[in-house]
C-alpha cells in the first residue's frame, strides 16, 4: 500500500513524513488508543467524493475515547471539519479510507489511563476491497472468543483490543479461509474479525444483538434500515446459536472496510446454495447506490467533500 501524502496531526494538516512518534509513546506500548475507519466514495457521474455517515463515525470515535478517559480538545464538529480538510489536502478522487485515531501520546512507562495527554490524528488512502472474495467468502468459526463488556468494552474501537481480531484473522487465513467468525463467551455467534454478521433464513434477517459482544456497527445500523424499509424484511436482533449459521439461506459480513461481503461457505459447508443469495445481491446494489449519493432518500447519510 502506498503511504499517504498528508496527515492530520497535532491540530493541523501536514506532510505525512512529519507526523512522528517516539518509541515510548504510551499508545504504542499499551494499546491506549481508539480509532475510526471511515469510507469515502467517489461518484463518477457527479465527479464528487462523498464520505459515508461522517457525523456518526466521528461521534463513535468520541464515544470510544470517553471509554479510555480521554478528553479530546476538538469537538465532534471540529473533528469532522478536520477530516474534510485532510481529504481536500490529499486530493483523492477515488474510493478511499480515512483512519482517524485518538491516542495517548505521552512518552512514559506505566499502565494507566489517567494523567495522560490524548492526541487526535488521521490519514486518508485509496482503498478498494477489504476481503478479496466479496461475493463468495469462505469463513471458519474461530477457536478464539470475543471479549465481553467486562473485559474490554466491544462498543469502543479500542486499538489494543484488536489483537483478538488479529489472532483469529491470521489463524483463518493461514488455514486457507478468507475470514474468521468469532463466538462470545457463551458460545453464541458474535461477529467476524472486523465485521458484523447477518443471516437470512426463511425470509427473515437475523443479526446478533448488541449484548453479544459486538461492535455497534454504523454499517450494521444502516443495513437494518435498508433491509426493513427498502427490502421489506423483518430484522431480528437477538442471540444467534452456532448451529444456525450452518442452516442459513444466506450470510453476509458487513462493516466500513468489508462493506457487504457474501459468505458462501463456512468450515467447508455451503451456505444455502453455495452462491451469493438474492437478498444479499439486492442489498449490495442498493447499498452502493446509497453510499455514492445516488439515492435521494439517503443523501443525508453522505457528506460532500467540496
Amino acid at each position: 500500500m502506498a503511504l499517504p501524502r498528508m496527515a492530520f496531526f497535532h491540530d493541523r494538516v501536514l506532510p505525512y513524513a512529519e507526523a512522528k512518534l517516539g518509541l515510548l509513546t504510551h499508545a504504542f506500548n499499551y494499546g491506549t488508543g481508539v480509532f475510526a475507519g471511515i469510507r469515502g466514495y467517489f461518484n463518477q457521474d457527479e465527479g464528487k467524493l462523498f464520505v459515508f455517515r461522517l457525523a456518526d463515525h466521528v461521534r463513535r470515535l468520541h464515544e470510544s475515547s470517553r471509554l479510555l478517559r480521554m478528553n479530546l480538545a476538538l469537538s465532534e464538529e471540529a473533528t469532522a471539519a478536520a477530516l474534510l480538510d485532510l481529504l481536500r489536502a490529499e486530493g483523492l478522487r477515488q474510493d478511499c479510507y480515512i483512519r482517524a485515531l485518538a491516542f495517548y501520546s505521552d512518552e512514559v512507562i506505566g499502565v494507566r489511563l489517567h494523567g495522560l495527554t490524548p492526541v487526535l490524528a488521521a490519514v486518508a488512502v485509496p482503498f478498494g476491497l477489504y476481503i478479496d472474495k466479496a461475493e463468495g467468502a469462505h469463513c471458519t468459526v474461530s477457536s478464539w472468543r470475543r471479549p465481553d463488556d467486562n473485559v474490554i468494552p466491544p462498543r469502543g474501537k479500542i486499538t489494543g483490543s484488536y489483537i483478538n481480531s488479529a489472532l483469529a484473522k491470521s489463524d483463518a487465513e493461514l488455514s486457507g479461509f478468507d475470514e474468521a467468525i468469532l463466538l462470545n463467551r457463551d458460545g453464541h455467534v458474535s461477529e467476524g474479525s472486523g465485521e458484523n454478521i447477518f443471516l437470512i433464513r426463511r425470509g427473515i434477517a437475523v443479526t446478533p444483538s448488541l449484548d453479544q459482544s459486538v461492535l455497534e456497527g454504523i454499517t450494521r445500523r444502516s443495513l437494518i434500515t435498508l433491509l426493513r424499509d427498502e427490502l421489506g424484511l423483518t430484522v431480528e436482533e437477538r442471540p444467534v446459536e452456532r448451529g444456525e449459521i450452518f442452516l442459513a439461506d444466506e450470510i453476509f459480513l458487513t462493516g466500513t472496510a468489508a462493506q457487504i461481503t457474501a459468505v458462501t461457505r463456512i468450515d467447508h459447508r455451503p451456505v444455502g446454495t453455495g452462491q451469493m443469495g438474492s437478498v444479499t445481491t439486492r442489498l449490495r446494489s442498493l447499498f452502493f447506490d446509497v453510499v455514492r449519493g445516488r439515492s435521494p432518500k439517503y443523501r443525508s447519510w453522505c457528506t460532500l467533500v467540496a
